[in-house]
């Protein structure tokens, strides 16, 4: 139960983390790898949120329905955000590159 809580925090403070060094990026095309990053931490959060509810709290129908509801969500939501991470990478590095380059 604890490695669950432990997990569910450190996703917690990554999304804060990525989503933070989002908001203070100038570069596009980072914001986007960046965005995706956090859409990774947020997506894996709210699954690991359903699974804990669903191993140690669900009771009726609708507490398992809710849990699987979240883990369905957070799983489509990682999915996504792990194919738009792969996407943008290679456009940020080269970006990161052409800035550096300059300066």
């Amino acid at each position: 139960m604890f490695i669950f809580i432990f997990f569910i925090i450190i996703l917690l403070v990554f999304y804060l983390f990525y989503k933070t060094k989002y908001f203070r990026s100038n570069r596009p095309v980072e914001k986007k790898w960046l965005a995706a990053k956090s859409n990774i931490a947020l997506g894996l959060f709210v699954s690991l949120f359903g699974l804990n509810h669903l191993i140690f709290i669900a009771e009726s129908l609708v507490n398992y329905f809710v849990a699987i509801v979240f883990i369905l969500y957070g799983s489509y939501f990682a999915w996504i955000g792990y194919k738009k991470y792969k996407h943008y990478l290679p456009f940020a590095i080269e970006e990161a590159r052409e800035l550096d380059v300059e300066n």
